[in-house]
């Protein structure tokens, strides 16, 4: 009986020396994602563990920048960072929140992780532009009209606000169509276009109507500001005013285009 062919010889050669099967391959990259996962797996739980569960990564300090009147004791006690807590935990947002509840000087807060230990408190304070006299104490207002704080004793450089606006007598038609608020943030108004030197020595911010505001000075002179309105036309127009009559004892800058200045 003939044997195989040539040809028949040829294709079982070629059979037998192909590629190998798929299953076998499937089978070793199966082996290799579960492999991976485990190790990913195993990754993963290690840095959770670091975050939340060693001693590693844990509060440990608390610094503060950026106070002027408040003292970084204030601030961290109002503050309340977790110390001792992990570091991940640590929620930033809710401690900026307190800070501004507790401490209403604060005007920013900048709330950052200094890894691995620490917790930092960059605050902004506000400045007082102007005075409220409440009893014998002075409220404190910003530039933003908002009153922040009550203190014993008046700070250096910041007016007082006269408001003698009422609801009888010449301004009473002001007051009725402004209202209280309304005069004193134009007050606030004022004050925070003031120039630099007029601040230094500004004693009282005068509001009798919402277009009538003067200022009183440190050594008894006299601006006539008018309303609030175009605050930086009359904060140049006061500054050219003083330099141009040094001895007079009232200025007029109600209408900046037309300043005055009078008496000697």
């Amino acid at each position: 009986m003939a044997g195989p062919s040539t040809a028949e010889r040829g294709e079982r050669q070629q059979e037998s020396s192909g590629p190998p099967p798929a299953r076998g391959l499937d089978r070793r990259r199966l082996r290799a994602i579960v492999a991976l996962v485990a190790l990913l797996v195993l990754l993963g739980g290690g840095s959770a563990w670091a975050l939340y569960g060693s001693t590693w990564l844990r509060v440990e300090h608390v610094s503060v920048s950026g106070t002027r009147v408040l003292t970084p004791a204030e601030v961290r006690e109002a503050a309340a960072v977790p110390v001792g807590k992990p570091m991940i935990s640590a929620d930033t947002g809710a401690i900026a929140a307190r800070l501004r509840r507790k401490l209403p000087r604060i005007d920013t807060v900048d709330v950052v992780r200094s890894w691995p230990h620490g917790i930092g408190l960059k605050v902004m304070e506000r400045t007082p532009v102007l005075l409220i006299r409440k009893g014998a104490n002075f409220v404190e207002v910003d530039d933003d009209g908002v009153r922040f704080a009550t203190v014993a004793q008046a700070p250096n450089g910041v007016p007082m606000l006269e408001l003698s606006a009422s609801r009888t007598g010449p301004g009473a038609a002001s007051f009725r169509r402004f209202g209280t608020d309304r005069l004193v943030r134009e007050a606030v108004r004022v004050a925070g276009d003031l120039p630099a030197a007029v601040t230094k020595t500004a004693r009282s911010v005068h509001v009798r109507t919402y277009d009538d505001i003067s200022l009183e000075l440190a050594d008894g002179r006299t601006v006539a500001w008018g309303s609030g309105e175009q605050g930086r036309a009359k904060a140049r127009a006061l500054t050219a005013l003083m330099k141009a009559s040094p001895g007079a004892r009232h200025f007029d800058v109600s209408v900046p285009t037309a300043p005055a200045s009078s008496g000697s």
